[in-house]
This record gives structure tokens, sequence and C-alpha cells, in this order.
């Protein structure tokens, strides 16, 4: 095998001193290759040297301070300018129209009308200056050479020399001879370094105003990492949103942007500020744009909040710290506190902070609650903490559905009348008779001695999403799921939203990523108090929270999932919202299983014990159909009330506490529902027989009686 000889030498090709050749051997597996010359090294070297990040930053240097030279001129040149002419005065008017201030307009165009008086008269002046400066040289200059003659005259009797009195003069005119030779001297250097300085000048006014591109701006000052939030960096964020008539109103309006801007107040790990737009510019307008008004402002977007108070053509923007959101909130009081208790009707619940820092309190009293969002971001979570305040009054009654069963409500096992726990059909099927067995307690109650007191009974279900998407039918074909007048977990919580207010008997539920098809619009609208975490869209958003909260800002589709875990948008008359907002920002307590352990644990000890049932008990199973028509006999009809107590009559246990929604809600879509006969409702003997006849047909089996 051969050896191959490379020679490596300077850029001089062939070399100028052989000695400057370096030898090194090899033992190549393959041919020699021909050496490469070091121009063509160099010309690739220059070819990818512009990618480097030293060429970069070079480049962006230059690029930086051309830019404070150039626009520091610009910047002198309107300061000159707006010194010799009102254009300051004017823009100062404009802004005060476009902000509907007349007053403020008024007061500056009388000051436009003062400068320009003043202006005319130093005009004026100006005609007549010359002679009078002039006449004013002229004598100034008999007075100083009398003044000198009189001194050279004193000075001469002094000496008795009488070549003494021109001696004064003699040095005045040497002293203005030297002048004029430094002057001269100086004269041709100030010309040449004069310029050098007036641009060192502009340059200096350039860089103190950051006055060049973004991405020509050093890294300190494009990241803005926690930059103080001022009305010059508001206005400027404002201005560059892309919004034509909004961009120009503030140029307009030049310095005098700032007029547009409420105070900016500290509010918790943030500020806020109260921006007030021209004519021309609609709020939604910004509140589309918030991902580029935060990125303006040196902040992501989930820093950046924008809701719409009272004020017409307002918006006010609550701008984070930068990372305070990422920071953790403290515990809960239920958790730190071991001596709080709770009152259903006076009390609000602890659950967490808004975006100020205060703490953000729940009044629960007589409020049918709807939590939804992303599965996985603290939905269970803040509604177990809202259950968790409350039991610990003790007058407060619990029936709790869990349809994800994993246990994250068995705490509560001991602590709630009755807890069912699983995903199946047959849990949402026991889930749904816990729910009209709520039904039953509500029209028992609503049917009371006016002026009856009731204790607060919570029918909570979690992951509610599951019974209305259940596909189970009952004896008679009637679905559990679904969102038609025959479901029956649909038609209990629509009986217990019209009604069960009036006597503390109150529906909670959480729900997963909102739809028409697992949490129909009915039920939605039926919830006081509406919370919302991370959502995928703004329809899922305004299926939550509704339409009026959206529109007022809330935006709980630009809640980040997974990151922004256990932050709500709730919309209630429950918690304490801003003047003029429709929903507030709420990042919740967590309060993990073995805190909520304890919890409950005193709730517990509040009592004198409940036994909770892990599922419904059933009585005979009846077959309600079948019993009507046998209460009504031969009879071709017969009045509801009769067949109500003729049922009673059969079976207290089953049809004992039965009102005639009840008789309806059996008979409905059979064919058979009461009508009016001379007036009064009634039942008829055909349309059983017909309905019973048409529901075996269809290979329906009854149950034994």
């Amino acid at each position: 095998m051969s050896e191959n000889v490379i020679h490596l030498h300077k850029p001089t090709d062939p070399p100028a001193d052989p000695a400057a050749v370096t030898t090194l051997t090899v033992v190549p597996d393959a041919p020699p290759a021909r050496p490469v010359p070091l121009w063509v090294r160099s010309g690739r070297a220059i070819k990818t040297g512009v990618t480097h990040e030293k060429t970069r930053a070079a480049a962006r240097a230059a690029a930086r301070h051309t830019s404070y030279t150039f626009n520091g001129g610009r910047i002198v040149a309107r300061r000159a300018w707006d010194g010799r002419t009102g254009a300051r005065y004017e823009r100062m008017i404009r802004a005060a129209e476009a902000a509907g201030n007349l007053e403020a307009a008024e007061e500056w165009e009388e000051r436009l009308q003062r400068f320009r008086a003043a202006r005319h008269h130093r005009r004026m002046d100006l005609l007549h200056s010359p002679a009078e400066a002039a006449k004013g040289v002229a004598v100034g200059a008999g007075m100083s050479i009398g003044v000198l003659v009189g001194l050279g005259v004193v000075l001469a009797i002094s000496t008795g020399q009488a070549a003494d009195v021109i001696t004064p003069l003699a040095a005045t005119i040497e002293f203005i001879a030297l002048l004029i030779r430094i002057v001269q001297v100086v004269w041709g250097p100030a010309l040449t370094i004069g310029p050098f300085l007036a641009l060192l000048t502009l340059w200096a006014v350039g860089r103190k105003q950051q006055a060049a591109p973004q991405w020509a701006l050093p890294a300190n000052v494009r990241s803005g990492e926690g930059e103080p939030i001022t009305p010059s960096i508001v206005v400027k964020a404002l201005r560059d949103l892309g919004i034509p008539a909004l961009r120009t109103a503030i140029k307009d309006m030049g310095d005098a942007g700032a007029s547009m801007l409420g105070p900016i107040t500290i509010a918790g790990c943030g500020v806020e500020v109260d921006v007030t737009l021209p004519s021309g510019v609609s709020t939604n307008e910004v509140q589309n744009k918030r991902r580029k008004l935060a990125e303006n402002l040196t902040r992501h977007e989930h820093e950046v909040f924008i809701t719409i108070p009272q004020a017409a053509r307002t918006v006010r923007l609550w701008i984070a710290d930068s990372g305070a959101l990422d920071e953790p909130i403290g515990p809960s009081p239920l958790v730190t506190d071991d001596t709080m208790t709770a009152n259903y009707k006076t009390g609000r619940a602890p659950w967490g902070q808004d975006l100020r820092g205060d703490a953000a309190a729940l009044s629960l009293y007589q409020r049918h609650l709807l939590i939804t969002g992303l599965s996985n971001q603290g939905k269970t979570v803040a509604l177990r903490s809202l259950a968790l305040w409350l039991s610990l009054d003790r007058s407060v009654q619990f029936l709790m559905g869990d349809l994800k069963g994993v246990g994250d409500w068995a705490m509560f096992d001991g602590l709630a009348s009755t807890l069912i726990q699983g995903p199946t059909d047959e849990h949402v099927i026991q889930v749904t008779e816990m729910v009209e067995g709520a039904v039953d307690e509500m029209n028992r109650r609503i049917q009371a001695p006016p002026g009856t007191v009731f204790p607060p009974l919570i029918v909570l279900v979690d992951e509610a999403q599951v019974a209305f998407m259940c596909p189970a039918k009952d004896a008679d074909k009637r679905p559990y799921g679904g969102s038609k007048a025959n479901s029956r977990y649909f038609m209990a919580v629509r009986k217990i939203h019209n009604q069960g207010r009036a006597v503390n008997v109150l529906m909670w539920q959480g729900t997963q990523d909102p739809t028409n098809e697992n949490l129909p619009k009915l039920v939605r609208e039926g919830a006081h108090t509406r919370a919302s975490l991370a959502l995928g869209t703004e329809s899922q958003a305004r299926m939550a929270l509704g339409d009026k909260a959206v529109d007022g800002g809330a935006a709980p589709n630009l809640l980040r999932p997974g990151l922004d875990k256990g932050t709500l948008v709730v919309a209630s008359d429950g918690i304490t919202i801003p003047a003029g907002q429709s929903s507030i920002t709420v990042r919740t307590h967590y309060i993990d299983d073995d805190a909520a352990t304890a919890i409950t644990d005193r709730a517990k000890a509040l009592r004198d014990g409940v036994t909770t049932l892990h599922a419904i008990e059933r009585g005979e199973e009846r077959d309600p159909l079948a019993d009507i028509a046998s209460v009504v006999g031969t009879a071709s009809r017969v009045l509801t009330q009769d067949v109500l107590k003729r049922l009673a009559a059969l079976n207290a246990d089953a049809y004992g506490k039965w009102s005639f929604i009840d008789l309806k809600r059996v008979l409905d879509g059979t064919g058979a529902e009461p009508y009016k006969s001379d007036g009064r409702m009634v039942v008829g003997r055909d349309r059983l027989t017909r309905a019973l006849a048409n529901r075996d047909g269809d290979g329906s089996a009854s149950a034994d009686g």
C-alpha cells in the first residue's frame, strides 16, 4: 500500500517559502484525492458564514445603530417642528376630540390661539429689529469708545504720558484680534468634527428612544421579560395591532395616544388599565387580536385578558407580570384552618384567587351549578372543593353520583345519603333513579304548608355526560339518556332546575367537553352558576358559559390545556365580579385526596352519623301502565285524581307519593295520555287497552305485579 503526501500551505499558491509547507503522511484505503485549494475552502466559509451567529449579530448591530441615527434625526426634526409650529396643540385637540372630551379640546384650542398670537407678535417685531439693532450697535460702540478714551485720559494724567490715552482702546482691539485668530484656528476642525458630533447627538436620541426595528434590538431589550407596563408601551402595542382605524387615530394623536388610557393600577400579580377606543374602532376588533396584543406587550397570550366594562368603546386590559400565572397559589383555607365551618345560606366557599390576587369566594345558596371543561383539567377537584366546604354545614344533605367511578368521591362515604360510583349503564340507571327520587322529594316539599323550611339537598352528578349519552331504555322503552321529552335523566334534571331552587333542592353537575349531545341546551341554561376550565373552541365556550359571558370577554378556550389546570372562567351572581364584566377568572385551590378525606372526617364529626346507600333500593317492581289499566277497570274513563287515589290504594309504597306529573310521565308517548272531558282531565280505558296491546305486540314484557 502506497503512502500519500498532502501539502498544507498558506494562501499563496505555490508557496513563497518552501519551509511553510507541512507534510502529513496518511495511509488511505482508497485512491489519493486531489488537494482542495484553500481559496475554495475560503469560499465555502464565506458562503456559510452569513448564517453564523456572530455574522447575524454584527448585521443586527449595524442595522440597529443606523436606525438609531436615522430615527433620532426624525425625532429631533419633529421636536423642532413642534416647537416652531402649532402641530403639538393640533394633535392634542384631535386626541381630545377622539376621546370625546370637548372641554379639553376647547382648552387646547385656546392655547393654540395664544401660541399663534405670540408667534405673530414675534414676527412683527423682526420687521423693525434690523434698524433698531443697527442703532443699538452704533450707540453701544460710541459709548464703549467714549468709556475707553475716558479711561485712557485718566491713565495718561496718572502716568504723565500722553500716549496712554489710547492704551485701553488699543488693548481692546488686540483682544478682539486674538478672538478672531482663535476662531480662525478652531473653525476648520469644528467644520470637520461638527457633523460627526451632530450624528452622535442624533444617535444618542435614537438609542434612548430605542428607535430601531424590533428584530435589531439587543436580546435583553427584545425579550422584555419582566418589563414594566407603561402608557407608551400600551399605546405602541395598540398601534401595532394591525387595525387601520386605530393606527391612524393614534398616529394623528401622536404622543397624546396615552389620552386613551385610564390609570394603570396594580391588580394582583399584574396591572389593569382601561382603554377608550377612538371612533371607528370596535371592542371586538381588539378582542380578536389578543395574541398579537400580548406579544406586542412582550407577554404570552395567556398573560393578557381582555374584558368589556360598562363604558362605551372601552376595553379593560389585565396584563400579568411575566411568569406570574405559572406560579401556584397557596393552599385552601379548608386545609389550613381545621376550625372552619360553613353556612349554606350566608357563607361563601373559599374557591381560590382571582387574577388580581384577591380571594375568590362563591355563594352556593339556592344556585344550581355546572362545571365543564376538557378531560384532566381539574374539574372534579374544583367541584369537590365546593362540596367539601358545604359538608361543614351539618344541615346539608348530599345525593351523589360519580359516573367516573375511580374513587374521587369515596371520602363522602358516610357523609352522603346516596353515593353511586361507576361508569356503566347500570350505574347511569341508578343515578337516574337517584335524581328522580330527588324530584319526588322536591314535589313533596312543594306541597308542604307555606313557610316550611327545608334543609338543603345537593344532588351532585360528576361526569354527567355519561348519563346524557347512555343508550339504555327502561321497560316502557323510555331512554335514560338523550335530550328528548321522554329522556328520564334529562327530564329529572329539568324538573329540579325548574322548581328545586325554591325548596332548597339543587342540582350540581360536572361534565366534559360540552356539546349539544352530551350537555343539552336546556340543562346548560338551567344552571345559575356556570364555570368552565380549558376548552377547545369558542363554540364550546359559548355552550359552557353562554353568549353573554363570551361576548363580554370570557374565553376558556384560550386557557392552556395541561398548563392552566384548575383555572376556571366563572359566570355567576354568586361571586364578586368587577363592575361591568360578565365573568371572572379564578385559579382554584388544589385539595388532594388525603386533605379531602381529612375535611370529610371533620364534617362527619359534626353529624350524628349517616348511612350511605350505594344503590337505589327498589321495592316490588311494578308495571305502572298495567296498574293504571287495572285501576281504571271497566269504566270508559276515570278522572285522573281518582286514578291516583286508586293507585295509592293499590300500592302505597309505589304510588303513594304520585302526583299528576308522575301519572302524565308514565302515559306520555303511549297513546293513552290524559285528556279533557267536560273540562276535567281523565284517563280513557280504550286508549289504555290499545297502549298495552301495542306495547306487548312490540315484544315488551310486563313486569310481574
